[in-house]
């Protein structure tokens, strides 16, 4: 069966109008998903779904295929992103006529990810598919505990713990861990993807992609860390 990959990316961003293409050390920002996604092994089709004609022609231009048009409806901020998955399942089997093993998501705002976390996800989600999980995304641990020193007001506005336990977490390294989801990876089983109503419906388990590659832009800030991020690891001047 095929492995498919689906980078997914809207024309209407407003944190950071643009960004989908906006240059990245000389490239538009998806293009750093689509070759890395060319690169995995275990990825057969790379496919684009977009409304954009100009983030098409980028995602053409770096080695995807833009077999259909997401419909205005899935191209709004409104739009949730498991039913972008769902439709573009549908019009790949529909237009390709294949059986895929895996539906796989590459956030196209994360290009911290390496070829080698997206095959090690894969290998975590086909190891653990004979014990009944449905998928695998990445996440991290989180940088704030919501048992120690993550707040919300109470009816009164008294600032509490968002998540208590018997008796007072004093230290850090005493809660709980938690953790981030993290936009970057995600793989799913077909069936799930048909039949889920969202992404943590199921039994999903996560692939732990570490602090430094967690970021993804949905601000200025946001590029201008990734961009520093992106320039250490390739070891670029700043």
């Amino acid at each position: 069966m095929t492995g498919l990959c689906v980078i997914s990316a809207r024309g209407g961003s407003r944190g950071v109008p643009g960004k989908n293409i906006r240059p990245l050390l000389g490239r538009p920002m998806i293009a750093w998903s689509v070759e890395q996604a060319l690169a995995t092994p275990e990825i057969d089709r790379v496919v684009v779904s977009t409304d954009s004609e100009e983030i098409a022609a980028a995602a053409r231009a770096a080695g995807a295929e833009t077999p259909f048009t997401r419909p205005p409806e899935l191209a709004t901020s409104e739009a949730g992103k498991f039913a972008v998955f769902q439709h573009a399942l549908a019009a790949c089997e529909d237009h390709y006529g294949e059986e895929y093993e895996f539906f796989l998501d590459l956030d196209c705002t994360n290009p911290l990810r390496d070829t080698a976390d997206i095959s090690a996800a894969i290998a975590q989600f086909r190891a653990r598919r004979p014990y009944g999980v449905d998928g695998v995304f990445a996440i991290c641990e989180a940088r704030k505990n919501p048992y120690f020193n993550m707040v919300e007001p109470d009816a009164t506005g008294a600032l509490k713990l968002s998540k208590t336990l018997p008796g007072t977490v004093v230290r850090r390294q005493d809660a709980p861990p938690v953790y981030e989801h993290v936009a970057s990876i995600y793989i799913m089983t077909p069936d799930y993807v048909r039949q889920a109503g969202y992404l943590l419906d199921g039994h999903m388990e996560g692939y732990d992609i570490g602090p430094e590659k967690s970021f993804d832009v949905d601000s200025e800030l946001d590029f201008a860390i990734i961009e520093f991020l992106m320039k250490r690891k390739l070891g670029i001047a700043p």
